[in-house]
C-alpha cells in the first residue's frame, strides 16, 4: 500500500495542511507551498452502481523519514514514532473512496480561543470550571460523511380538519338564580384527504463513523457542503481522518428517515386547512446518489475536578459542543430562588 508524505522544498521535512488556505507548511522552516487543485469536479455516484466490497483491509502506513512500518485503521495520521505526517492510498483499502474534503478552517489558536469562550458561558458549572485555561489534548480529525441525494414522490391518504364556530347552550348562577346563556365555541369539522407530493432531496447527510456522539454531530451542524473540495490527500496532511464504518445502504436507511420527516410536513401542507391528520404515506426513491464526505472536526479535551471531559469544534465555522460538568449547588440555589419567587407571587395573588 502507498503511503504519502510531501516534502518541505526548502528544508526536505514533512509539510502539512494550513487550515484556512490551499496551502501546505513546513513546521520548522515556515515556508509554505500551495495545493495544486486536481481539474475534476465533485460527483455523485449513483446506487445503482454499488457492488458487493469484501472486509476493508488495515491501512499499511510505511514512514518515509523513520521507516517505521505500522497498521491503522485511520486513513491518515501521524507515525508513532517520529510524528510524521502520513496519508495512505484511499483506493488501495476495498472501501469506497473520498469523493470530496471541507478543508480545516480553523486554526489551533482559534480553538483554544472557543473553547475558553464555550467554558465562560456554561450556566450551572462549577465556578473552577472557569479557571480551565488551556486543553489537555486538541486534534484535528476528518470525520467520514455519506451525503444522499433523490428524487422522491409521495401518496398520502390523511383528514383535513376545518374550524367552525357554533353557538352552545350552557347553565349558569347568577344572583343566586340558574341561568341559561349562550357561548360561542370552535370545532372542528373532519373529512378524508389524499394526495401525492414530490420532492428533490439534495446532500442529505449522515454521519459514517460512530466513534462520535451523533447528537454531538448534530449540533456541529451546519457544513459548507457546497464549498467542498474534490479529494485531495494533500488536505489530510498533518490531520487524523477516519474511514467510514456506516456502510453506504445502512446510511440511505437513515437519509429515508430525515426524508420521510421533510415528506410528512409536505403532505400536512398539500392537505390545508386548519387542522391535518396524516396516515399513511407510501413514498417512492428514484435516482438515488451519494458521496462520500470528509467534514473537518477539532475533537478537544480539558481536565477538570481529576476529570477528562470532550468538546467538539467545527473545524470550519468553529461552533462548539461537547460535555460539561454541572454544579449541584447551583442548580439547588436555582430550584431555590424559583420556589421562592413562585411563592411570593402566590402570597401577592391570594392578598389581593
Amino acid at each position: 500500500m502507498t503511503t504519502t508524505s510531501f516534502p518541505c522544498a526548502s528544508c526536505g521535512a514533512r509539510v502539512e495542511h494550513l487550515p484556512g488556505t490551499d496551502a501546505l507548511s513546513c513546521p520548522y522552516c515556515g515556508s509554505q507551498q500551495a495545493i495544486v487543485a486536481v481539474q475534476r469536479q465533485v460527483a455523485e455516484h449513483s446506487f445503482t452502481d454499488l457492488r458487493p466490497r469484501q472486509r476493508a483491509a488495515a491501512q499499511l502506513f510505511s514512514c518515509p523519514k523513520c521507516a517505521a512500518q505500522t497498521e491503522s485503521d485511520a486513513l491518515s495520521e501521524r507515525c508513532p514514532f517520529c510524528t510524521t505526517p502520513l496519508v495512505g492510498d484511499a483506493q488501495s483499502i476495498g472501501q469506497i473512496a473520498p469523493e470530496a474534503v471541507v478543508p480545516f478552517d480553523v486554526d489551533q489558536a482559534a480553538v483554544r480561543d472557543r473553547l475558553r469562550q464555550w467554558i465562560s458561558t456554561r450556566w450551572f458549572a462549577p465556578s473552577s470550571l472557569r479557571q480551565v485555561g488551556v486543553a489537555e489534548s486538541v486534534r484535528s480529525v476528518y470525520l467520514p460523511h455519506w451525503t444522499l441525494d433523490s428524487q422522491t414522490a409521495s401518496d398520502y391518504t390523511g383528514q383535513r380538519g376545518d374550524d367552525y364556530w357554533a353557538t352552545e347552550s350552557y347553565t349558569t348562577t347568577v344572583n343566586g338564580q340558574s341561568q341559561t346563556q349562550t357561548r360561542q365555541v370552535r370545532r372542528t369539522r373532519w373529512r378524508p384527504a389524499s394526495g401525492s407530493v414530490s420532492r428533490r432531496f439534495d446532500d442529505v447527510l449522515v454521519p459514517a463513523t460512530r466513534r462520535v456522539d451523533s447528537d454531538h454531530l448534530h449540533d456541529l451542524m451546519p457544513w459548507p457542503l457546497p464549498q467542498a473540495k474534490p479529494y485531495q490527500p494533500e488536505y489530510l496532511s498533518g490531520h487524523q481522518t477516519l474511514r467510514y464504518e456506516v456502510e453506504p445502504e445502512a446510511a440511505l436507511e437513515q437519509a429515508k428517515q430525515q426524508m420521510a420527516a421533510v415528506i410528512h410536513e409536505d403532505c400536512e401542507q398539500d392537505i390545508g386547512g386548519d387542522h391535518q391528520r396524516v396516515s399513511n404515506v407510501d413514498t417512492q426513491y428514484t435516482d438515488v446518489t451519494y458521496k462520500l464526505m470528509l467534514l473537518p472536526v477539532w475533537i478537544v479535551c480539558y481536565l477538570h475536578a481529576g476529570k477528562s471531559w470532550q468538546v467538539y469544534v467545527n473545524g470550519s465555522s468553529g461552533s462548539v459542543t461537547g460535555q460539561r460538568p454541572y454544579s449541584t449547588a447551583k442548580i439547588a440555589a436555582a430550584i431555590t430562588v424559583g420556589l421562592a419567587l413562585i411563592g411570593l407571587l402566590v402570597f401577592l395573588f391570594t392578598r389581593n
